[in-house]
């Protein structure tokens, strides 16, 4: 959801928590808001790293605290539409379900329009977290300590490894329906989700009020990046997420999104 900064501004001020980016200034980590955000408990739970390296996985500087890149990532397929930061997060060639090519981001496909021609990061959940870790430095990779350290890199690597779901057993891949009890899902979103989004989940609109893009709006358009962040949280937003929690409640959650209203 790349409209997500708008909210997290408009809930920051609501909350009268300073939230900036890295490449603006510091964010302020004597808050305990922002050491939610940014920071890591003393004794990381097995969720707690799977989410966080999940968080990597969308926008690492934004869930990082650390500089947004300036330029196009080298790496990044000539054959490819995107340019900019955007080029050096996992996402952007390895797609929200996690197939690449293969998947919602694959030529024809739902969200063709991010294709980049890159495999997904299926096949490396037979690698163990240290060999991706070391994949994740070399070339075409070549993220630096600067950028994601030692530490935050296993996170990643623990996701990709332990974190993945396949969506295509839950979202149809025509029609962006998904597959869960929403009954089970009113349950779990009106006693977590909407204390920031609201009960009709307009509370927060990553849109303009033209065009509104409202829980229910990008439920339904992009459902399989919602599916992400529900289970591992928007990078840099004081969000919770249902990674603790097992993944058909998350799929129940998304289901119950979709019967949001959209305006």
């Amino acid at each position: 959801m790349h409209r997500y900064s708008l909210a997290l501004a408009a809930l920051a001020s609501a909350l009268s928590v300073p939230v900036t980016h890295a490449q603006d200034k510091p964010a302020d980590h004597g808050s305990s808001l922002q050491v939610f955000v940014h920071g890591a408990p003393d004794a990381p739970s097995r969720a707690w790293t799977l989410a966080a390296g999940g968080r990597i996985y969308d926008t690492w500087w934004d869930a990082l605290d650390r500089k947004k890149p300036k330029v196009t990532n080298p790496a990044y397929p000539a054959e490819g539409k995107r340019s900019g930061a955007t080029t050096w997060r996992c996402v952007e060639c390895h797609g929200w379900d996690y197939k690449g090519k293969d998947g919602v981001q694959g030529k024809d496909q739902p969200m063709g329009e991010r294709y980049s021609g890159v495999k997904g990061i299926r096949g490396a959940q037979r690698m163990t977290p240290a060999a991706i870790a070391k994949m994740m430095r070399s070339p075409p990779h070549n993220y630096t300590p600067e950028m994601i350290t030692d530490d935050e890199m296993l996170r990643l690597a623990a996701f990709v490894r332990s974190g993945q779901h396949d969506a295509d057993k839950v979202i149809d891949r025509k029609t962006g329906v998904v597959k869960g009890n929403i009954k089970r899902g009113a349950e779990l979103y009106q006693t977590t989700c909407a204390a920031c989004h609201g009960h009709d989940g307009k509370a927060l609109n990553w849109g303009t009020p033209e065009k509104p893009g409202f829980i229910g709006t990008e439920a339904k358009a992009l459902p399989w990046e919602v599916l992400h962040k529900i289970r591992n949280a928007h990078p840099g937003a004081a969000m919770i997420n249902l990674r603790a929690f097992p993944l058909q409640d998350a799929i129940d959650t998304l289901a119950y999104a979709q019967t949001l209203p959209e305006k």
